[in-house]
């Protein structure tokens, strides 16, 4: 336009003053999308905030404040009424209410006596007590919680992905357009200024930014707003997947039910006397105290609570058959402790005890079954009640168009009982931990989207196997290891929060590539001068930097309104 003056009644001028308001906007677009950018990871700030400075650490009988960085494990910690709990540990003295829904999402307070395990950065409310730390510095839970977030953050979904290579091709796409634009204008009209203007218009308002930004942001403030829930998303693939679910896989034990069984009956076979009830009580503690499933766990305390005493010491070759039983030898006796259908493959007779057994599972309960030298010496029931929300939970999956399937390790009649309870209809018993991969597998191969919910160490095949698995934050390492969302307070009601909050992610995502999109699909052709023809509008470069800033401005703050989601 300096070099070659614009014709009498074209009206283009000279745009000097335009390129410095252009800078202007672009760069006021940026500052604005980093500050929107920067809300985005407030979940991770507040939840680094959460952490205690000091700790009351016992040291030579005297309790001594100390940095949160100066306490190591097995320090005693002492903790007041209202104070934050510093670090990681296990009640050792006192008792009190612990408030941990900073962390957990549980809205009701959790009583905590000698024993049971504190999380750091919650809130003692009621009472005094002591524990000795087990966990300090990136080995808490909140600092786990912390990183999984920032990886989740960091980690790409499989439509950004997908946005990420239309964006590569974008590039070269607009400069070609520019290109012919110009190349159009300078043929057709013969004046280098329109041409010029109308290339530069396109390069400008071609920018790329909202695109590229219309899925991470989105994803950043899903995966903190879950953590906010108490609900640890992994990845951004898990996030998005999981909005697509079809089919819920729910585990029994530890999952549907509380977790904590409690032993009911204990049946010896006929013609033992007393004295032989208590040897039994005895080696059946023995054994089951080398094992973590909650079974094994009911069983001695039940053993306990008889005053049996239960020596560590007497047991050899002990190992756990998935999904069967456990076995030892114990005092020179080979004791096995399992299923009625393990102790049939190793030719152990167990009619005697049948009736009893049959009459228990009808209530609902577990029935194992307890040999000493391949002999039946004793039936055992067991009870566990489903968790309170179980059936509230179950029931929204099912009017949320998703179909729950029950897989359990327990015999098919308690199953049954279980899952008339919790009104599922579709039920798969006595599968061992390799099957319950297969049966996920097989569901999948039908054409299901599944999802596995577990807790112990013989769902984990299957919470890896899912397209997505659910662990109960709750359960075993091993179980959260493999899956791809915890569930930290074992609450079931976050199976629902997770999909809500999935498909509120991916509703998000797609109108901000909305907004990507139609800025483009409608600023271009204007850009390029397609009305300047019929009504003499031509895009002014200041406006397409503005329109430009406000597209990525725009797709962040869309991002931005996740922050709403409650579940």
């Amino acid at each position: 336009m300096t070099l070659v003056p614009a014709r009498p009644g074209q009206g283009l001028g000279v745009y000097y003053e335009t390129s410095a308001v252009v800078i202007t906007l672009i760069l006021l677009g940026r500052w604005f999308e980093e500050r929107a950018k920067g809300q985005t990871s407030i979940a991770i700030r507040q939840l680094i905030g959460l952490q205690a400075k000091t700790a009351r650490v016992i040291r030579n009988g005297q309790a001594v404040d100390v940095e949160i960085a100066d306490v190591q494990p097995d320090d005693i910690v002492l903790v007041r009424p209202g104070e934050k709990i510093p670090v990681d540990g296990e009640v050792i003295d006192g008792s009190s209410t612990v408030d941990e829904t900073m962390v957990t999402g549980e809205s009701q307070p959790v009583q905590k006596q000698p024993g049971d395990v504190v999380i750091g950065a919650t809130l003692n409310k009621t009472g005094s007590f002591q524990f000795r730390a087990t966990h300090v510095g990136k080995e808490t839970v909140l600092a786990q919680i912390v990183k999984l977030v920032q990886d989740a953050q960091g980690s790409k979904a499989p439509i950004q992905r997908l946005a990420d290579q239309i964006t590569s091709w974008f590039a070269p796409a607009v400069i070609t357009v520019a290109g012919i634009t110009f190349t159009v204008w300078l043929l057709a009209t013969q004046v280098l200024s329109l041409a010029l203007i109308t290339a530069v218009g396109v390069l400008i308002i071609a920018c790329p930014c909202a695109l590229g930004l219309a899925t991470p942001t989105s994803v950043m403030v899903g995966t903190g707003k879950g953590a906010e829930h108490g609900i640890l998303i992994k990845g951004a693939d898990s996030l998005e997947l999981a909005h697509s679910i079809q089919t819920i896989v729910l585990d029994k034990t530890g999952t549907l039910t509380e977790g904590k069984p409690t032993v009911t009956n204990f049946i010896t076979a006929e013609g033992t006397d007393g004295s032989n009830e208590q040897h039994l009580l005895q080696l059946a503690g023995i054994v089951e105290s080398h094992s973590e499933h909650p079974l094994a766990e009911a069983i001695v305390r039940y053993v306990q609570s008889q005053d049996v005493d239960v020596p560590l010491s007497d047991t050899q070759n002990f190992a756990a058959i998935a999904g069967q039983g456990v076995q030892a030898q114990v005092q020179g006796h080979w004791v096995h402790i399992g299923t009625q259908h393990w102790l049939q493959t190793l030719e152990i007779e167990t009619a005697v005890l049948q009736t009893f057994a049959h009459q228990w599972e009808d209530q609902s309960k577990t029935v194992i079954w307890l040999a000493v030298d391949h002999q039946l010496e004793a039936v055992i029931g067991i009870a566990d009640a489903l968790k309170p929300t179980s059936v509230e939970v179950v029931q929204t999956l099912q009017r949320m168009g998703l179909e729950v399937v029950m897989l359990t390790g327990d015999n098919l009649q308690t199953a049954n009982a279980i899952a008339a309870q919790a009104h599922i209809e579709r039920v798969y018993a006595e599968i061992r931990p390799d099957q319950k991969a297969e049966k996920i597998q097989q569901l999948q191969v039908d054409g299901h989207i599944v999802a596995m919910v577990g807790d112990g160490i013989n769902d984990a095949p299957a919470l890896a196997q899912a397209d997505v698995g659910m662990a109960i934050g709750t359960g075993t390492d091993v179980a959260i290891a493999a899956s791809d969302i915890t569930l930290i307070s074992g609450n079931l009601q976050g199976i629902v929060t997770a999909i809500k909050l999935s498909r509120a992610t991916m509703r998000n995502i797609r109108q901000n590539l909305f907004f990507a999109f139609i800025y483009n699909i409608i600023g271009i052709p204007v850009a390029a001068g397609i009305l300047y023809p019929f009504w003499g509008w031509l895009l002014n470069p200041m406006i397409a930097g503005a329109a430009m800033a406000c597209s990525s401005v725009s797709v962040v703050t869309n991002a931005l309104r996740l922050r709403k989601f409650q579940p």
